[in-house]
């Protein structure tokens, strides 16, 4: 089932949506607007860590930045 994220035209909420078909109606869950604009969405999908499929995560290399390059304090 594709999660659809999408922002509304009308009043500009953000909001994501599970749509089963395209006959789904999709409206706004603040104003009940029908007219919206899917955004680009970014997903993850799991790693089984090994370095054929590309590495570990970003978090756990040793360039010791992780997500943001460490700058933030976040780690």
């Amino acid at each position: 089932m594709p999660i659809y994220e999408y922002v509304c035209d009308d009043c500009g909420e953000h909001y994501e949506r599970i749509v089963l078909s395209q006959k789904t109606r999709v409206t706004c869950p603040k104003c009940d607007s029908g007219k919206q604009t899917i955004q680009l969405s970014v997903f993850a999908s799991p790693s089984n860590g090994s370095k054929a499929s590309g590495g570990g995560s970003p978090m756990t290399s040793s360039g010791g930045g992780g997500c943001c390059g460490g700058a933030c304090g976040c780690h």
